[in-house]
């Protein structure tokens, strides 16, 4: 019988298929609120717990999983989190009460970032050198575009059927996605027997160190403005459905658009290309709600807001993995569980800013200086890092 030998492009689009779907799950929730509150008889404000519980979830319980499968070949640890996140939306669509519903996220939120961090550390591994920050980005890639297309016709089909099918149409894909990796996912054994200790070095790493705090107390900002993009749409821009749907479109174009080209950059100039991508966003953020009042500026400054961040995202994360030499087996899972923080972060920090009073302009104001004082730790990165552990990436692809 003859073997299959996929190729890398292969294996990369059944990773971003699921990353693709492992995204809709977390984002599309966002449009269903009205729809859960009505079926399950809760208020809209408690329903808002599947978004936060689900992001602080994956932060903490991600790395736990992890940790404790960290002795497991990649291969059926990939297949059996895909397994889980099937099981958890089947739960999901067929959820009587809030809480069983609410289970049902916790449940999808613990394989997040593991298998985020096992697709980006395969793709690393299958890819020549100078193609590492690409097979990052390829892997990112299925989350933006499921922000671009996958969320808006979850939202769709919620709105206009009924919500359940929307997580029966997600554990449909994550079967595919399923047996896709059983297919295709190389089969790795490990050369040796991972160390705990060792991987958790990487946190004595000073260049992971910095991206961390780069990530929690200055992307985070991406949060405080996001999570209330509609409401200053309908405000600034006297958008209503149609015109809210365009920018959110527009805003995944942009992420997609971003995050493609972002993994064209090669390896030593990481820091660099952080520092613009930083301070553009940064700009981006502090004018949002003083020029979207023009809608076509709106439009524009939604694509500009979705390019600026995840044409940032894979320049964070490549920079973490690459990094951390001594953590192959973990760094992917916390560099995904640190996004979902300070996804946490940023949106508990905007509503509190919300309920003592702020305005929407003053909220992406600050939103715009949290990301420029990440960009003030990302300068000081570029004099205290460690380069060389870049810099022996691109040697190896000249």
């Amino acid at each position: 019988m003859t073997q299959l030998n996929p190729s890398r492009n292969m294996i990369l689009i059944v990773f971003m298929l699921g990353t693709f779907v492992v995204g809709m799950t977390e984002y599309v929730v966002t449009g269903l609120l009205t729809q859960f509150a009505s079926d399950l008889d809760v208020s809209v404000s408690t329903t808002g717990l599947l978004l936060s519980v689900y992001a602080i979830s994956v932060a903490i319980c991600g790395p736990i999983l992890r940790i404790v499968t960290l002795k497991y070949p990649p291969k059926p640890l990939l297949v059996g989190l895909m397994g889980v996140f099937v099981i958890s939306n089947i739960i999901a669509a067929t959820a009587p009460t809030f809480e069983i519903l609410l289970l049902s996220r916790l449940l999808s939120a613990t394989m997040h970032a593991p298998f985020f961090g096992l697709c980006m550390a395969i793709a690393v591994n299958i890819s020549a050198p100078y193609k590492r920050t690409g097979a990052i980005a390829a892997v990112q890639g299925g989350l933006t575009i499921s922000i671009m297309l996958g969320v808006p016709f979850g939202s769709f089909l919620g709105g206009m059927l009924d919500w359940r099918l929307v997580f029966w149409f997600m554990a449909l894909l994550g079967l595919v996605t399923l047996i896709g990796l059983t297919i295709v996912t190389p089969t790795e054994k490990l050369v040796k027997a991972p160390h705990l200790k060792q991987e958790l070095k990487m946190f004595k790493n000073r260049n992971v160190i910095m991206m961390i705090l780069v990530i929690v107390f200055g992307f985070s900002g991406v949060f405080t403005a996001y999570t209330f993009t509609e409401p200053i749409l309908r405000e600034f821009a006297n958008f209503g459905v149609a015109g809210v749907t365009g920018a959110m479109f527009f805003f995944g174009l942009g992420a997609v658009i971003g995050n493609f080209a972002s993994g064209k950059i090669s390896e030593n100039r990481l820091t660099e290309y952080l520092m613009g991508s930083l301070g553009f966003l940064a700009i981006v953020l502090i004018l949002f709600t003083h020029v979207i009042s023009f809608s076509l500026l709106a439009f524009v400054f939604s694509f500009l807001f979705g390019a600026g961040t995840f044409g940032t995202t894979p320049l964070l994360n490549a920079k973490i993995i690459l990094a951390a030499k001594e953590a192959p087996l973990l760094s992917g899972t916390i560099a995904a569980s640190i996004f979902n923080l300070a996804n946490f972060i940023g949106a508990a920090f905007g509503s509190l800013l919300l309920d003592h009073g702020f305005s929407f302009v003053a909220i992406t104001t600050i939103a715009g200086c949290m990301i420029a004082f990440g960009l003030a730790l990302t300068v000081l990165t570029h004099f205290i890092e460690d380069k060389s552990v870049y810099q022996m990436v691109e040697q190896e692809s000249s």
